[in-house]
């Protein structure tokens, strides 16, 4: 247990670090390119100041910090309104965690040093039949032999992959075997990006962002000593994967979101709606709900650091999260007024922009990423209330 003093000591060590290291500008970028370029060179430059993978062990630059320390630096950097870490969010968490708890000596010596050199993963697990029902995957590899080794040849593809037209490697779930339960037939794999058949497609967003990109597997070789754990054994390498870091998130997030509610009392202000009872009604409700949401994601993040989160705690947070996001960009959308209908250019990489119709069009995203509202409120239901699970195969 780190005591009071000490994370003291590492939120005033933090602040004075950002002030002069946080990049200035990024929130001018309008070239995606750009952007993700400033994103891999803002995450280097965490790595030297030993604040980017506080969750890793004590042996890497930064590691072996508890998760008081973790919840201290997420805090500072929302509060500091510098970059969220979107584009090597899979290396640092998914990747990590994957290679951390699966991966042989050989595949951890080889990748966990690259992702601090800038090595970027995303993640290949979602197919455009098998989004929520991860098991229905229909990615297929053939074990093949080649004179310098066993191979998987791969075809298929894969959809909603954050930031895939700009990785280097892919945590790649292929279906190896029809035979038995769903489950039993999938294998994990590490793919390397620039392997031939592999081709990329950015999806435009509705607000203008390509976040997400396709995957399209084309007769892809990937060496056998490229699998992580046992051929057929990619579903339970894929729950480590699934496990990782979800509370520090949620909690920067909301954090960040109460930051940006200056936005909407600059728009009060702008517009005249100073005196206004029902606009400063209307404001007042989204600061509580703001502040709520906070509240909700720091006592989960205290319980879990207590040892005693339940299960569906993670699940009422992101409901509330997502909520909240809906409710600032609908008022700020409102309070724009006609102004707001106009395309404008958007800030990448960040969910409360300024950009009001953007930001509420994005906000409907959040209901469905990292779960839907209506699969967290089945494990609220199940997992929490303990009632009755939700019936499969019935039809109207």
């Amino acid at each position: 247990m780190t005591d009071q003093a000490s994370l003291d000591t590492l939120r005033s060590d933090l602040r004075t670090w950002l002030a002069a290291n946080k990049p200035q500008g990024w929130r001018d970028i309008t070239d995606h390119k750009a952007f993700a370029e400033s994103q891999r060179q803002w995450f280097l430059k965490l790595v030297e100041g030993g604040y980017a993978i506080p969750h890793w062990p004590v042996e890497w630059p930064g590691g072996g910090r508890g998760l008081a320390e973790q919840k201290v630096i997420y805090e500072e950097l929302a509060a500091a309104d510098a970059p969220r870490l979107l584009l090597s969010f899979v290396s640092t968490y998914h990747a990590y965690a994957t290679l951390h708890e699966c991966a042989n000596d050989a595949q951890k010596a080889r990748y966990l040093p690259a992702i601090l050199q800038g090595e970027t993963w995303c993640q290949g697990f979602s197919e455009p039949g098998a989004g929520s029902d991860l098991a229905a995957i229909k990615c297929k590899a053939e074990r093949v032999s080649r004179p310098e080794g066993d191979v998987y040849v791969i075809n298929g593809q894969k959809v909603w992959s954050t930031m895939a037209q700009y990785a280097d490697m892919c945590l790649l779930l292929v279906r190896t075997s029809t035979e038995k339960a769903k489950q039993a037939g999938i294998t994990y794999l590490l793919m390397d990006m620039k392997t031939p058949g592999v081709t990329v497609r950015p999806i435009e967003q509705i607000q203008g962002d390509e976040e997400f990109a396709e995957i399209f597997l084309d007769n892809v070789e990937v060496p056998v000593s490229h699998r992580v754990g046992e051929e057929g054994a990619g579903w339970a390498v894929a729950q480590a994967t699934l496990a990782s870091e979800r509370g520090l998130t949620l909690l920067e997030l909301s954090n960040r979101m109460r930051g940006a509610l200056g936005r909407v009392s600059e728009l009060i202000r702008e517009h005249g709606h100073s005196d206004d009872r029902g606009v400063l009604r209307d404001f007042g409700a989204l600061v509580t709900q703001v502040d709520a949401v906070c509240t909700l994601a720091d006592r989960f993040l205290e319980n879990r650091i207590a040892g005693i989160e339940r299960v569906g705690d993670a699940s009422i947070v992101k409901n509330a999260y997502s909520r909240a996001l809906r409710a600032y960009s609908a008022l700020g959308v409102r309070l724009g007024g006609m102004a707001e209908q106009y395309r404008a250019a958007i800030t990448f990489g960040d969910l409360n922009t300024g950009n009001w119709m953007a930001d509420f069009m994005n906000s409907y995203a959040w209901t469905i990423a990292g779960g839907s509202e209506e699969v967290q409120r089945n494990i609220i239901a199940e997992r929490m209330l303990e009632m009755p699970r939700e019936p499969k195969g019935w039809t109207l």
